[in-house]
């Protein structure tokens, strides 16, 4: 028996590999196939970075608040004048337990315009996702709210996570968002 659980969990590692890969490829890849985008809208490195944990973490655990990773983000063109602005975003990196996580989805912000080109968007982001910790990779949907200030090149993503169970614990996620024009 421990040589059926040797393979099946050495499979998972490679099944994250292989997912971690591709989504560096098409983070990696968006300038080269700008052509086979969409148009007018805006696209966007994503950064993972930090989290803060506002709940103890279970018995005999630490939490990692360090969640390196990377993803992308696009922003499609707004109506002149509107304030909303949809986008979708996918991104990999290390939760709070060290083990690769992935999501993928969209959602839609309110953008309140400040002054010098500063803005503040407030909405939510509909999901699916992938952990380790929950049923061992087999993906969930999600909807939390999400907020961002900073400007058109460069931004700070905050994303509030709810108490889920045991393994998802209330936090505050961090990314930074970086536009492709400044790259």
């Amino acid at each position: 028996m421990k040589n059926v659980h040797h393979v099946v969990c050495g499979n998972d590692k490679l099944i994250r590999l292989v997912l971690a890969f591709g989504l560096f490829l098409i983070s990696a890849t968006i300038p080269t196939q700008a052509n086979a985008l969409p148009k007018g809208g805006s696209y966007h490195l994503i950064l993972n970075g930090r989290s803060f944990h506002l709940t103890k973490p279970p018995a005999g655990k630490s939490f990692n608040e360090s969640n390196v990773g990377s993803g992308v983000q696009y922003e499609f063109q707004t109506e002149l004048g509107s304030p909303w602005v949809r986008f979708i975003t996918g991104s990999a990196f290390n939760d709070s337990f060290n083990n690769l996580s992935y999501y993928g989805g969209g959602g839609q912000v309110r953008r309140f315009t400040l002054t010098n080109g500063w803005h503040i968007d407030v909405g939510y982001l509909a999901f699916v996702m992938a952990r380790q910790d929950v049923n061992n990779y087999q993906p969930f949907p999600g909807l939390l709210p999400v907020t961002s200030i900073g400007t058109k090149n460069v931004a700070i993503n905050l994303t509030y996570i709810p108490e889920i169970n045991q393994q998802i614990k209330e936090l505050v996620f961090i990314q930074l968002k970086l536009s492709t024009d400044i790259l």
